[in-house]
């Protein structure tokens, strides 16, 4: 397939890796310009581009950033074509992002995000670790395997997402439409907990939407007084943080 990612940070360069490796046609961008993309996002054969580059003639377009960068993308993403899948990874955090009212309510990241640029999309890869998205992949088929929930109102959004995930080195989950969507968001039982595929579907039904916020930011204060504010323990230690906070 022919894939754009927009965001080259760590979750984009090796969404560009993975994806380039599984044998996809592969453009990453950033904000800063082509010559800025990390060479390790490159590696594996994706190319470096411009924003609009990145996003001409795809079938997929993966927005790899965090909200405040949405907006300098919107007529980007509100221009491609209905037929482009449009997968968003980010999640919400306060402190980090702008205070945005309608997240703090009731409304699910995703269907915020949907709203936002005014088209379809889909949710997948917010809901794991980084690095267990670098370390933990496995051939389709392994005992043990990782899964990802993934969301979106259109079932071949949902059906393009989990064949990707599954490119990546994980099982994919279909969560369904993105109204339930706020079942894979921080704080949820299956945020960075790394299930499988048989635990997947009660841990969804068991998340409990007005606990995630405090659980989310419970989890960041937690991550910081052990690492600090920008940096990550190893994935054993996340697993086990997470699952002790919100499952």
């Amino acid at each position: 397939m022919k894939i754009g990612i927009l965001g080259t940070g760590f979750m984009g360069k090796h969404l560009a890796r993975k994806l380039a490796a599984a044998g996809h046609d592969v453009k990453a961008a950033n904000s800063r310009g082509p010559e800025t993309i990390p060479a390790e996002a490159l590696e594996m054969g994706a190319r470096a581009a411009t924003a609009e580059d990145a996003v001409r003639d795809v079938d997929v377009a993966i927005l790899a950033m965090p909200h405040p960068g949405f907006e300098k993308i919107r007529p980007l993403i509100a221009g491609l074509s209905e037929d482009v899948v449009v997968i968003d990874i980010s999640n919400y955090f306060p402190g980090r992002d702008p205070v945005n009212p309608e997240l703090d309510g009731t409304k699910a990241e995703s269907e915020w995000a949907r709203d936002f640029f005014g088209r379809p999309i889909a949710k997948a890869w917010n809901s794991i670790g980084m690095v267990s998205f670098e370390t933990k992949g496995r051939p389709n088929g392994e005992p043990g395997r990782i899964a990802l929930p993934v969301s979106g109102d259109r079932s071949r959004d949902r059906e393009v997402a989990m064949a990707l995930v599954d490119d990546t080195g994980f099982d994919g989950f279909d969560a369904g439409t993105l109204a339930d969507s706020w079942r894979q968001q921080p704080g949820s039982p299956v945020y960075i907990t790394d299930l499988t595929l048989e635990e997947m579907g009660s841990a969804l039904a068991s998340a409990e939407r007005e606990r995630l916020p405090k659980r989310r930011d419970l989890s960041a204060q937690v991550f910081a007084e052990r690492v600090g504010e920008r940096a990550s323990p190893d994935a054993e230690t996340v697993v086990r943080i997470a699952r002790a906070l919100f499952m």
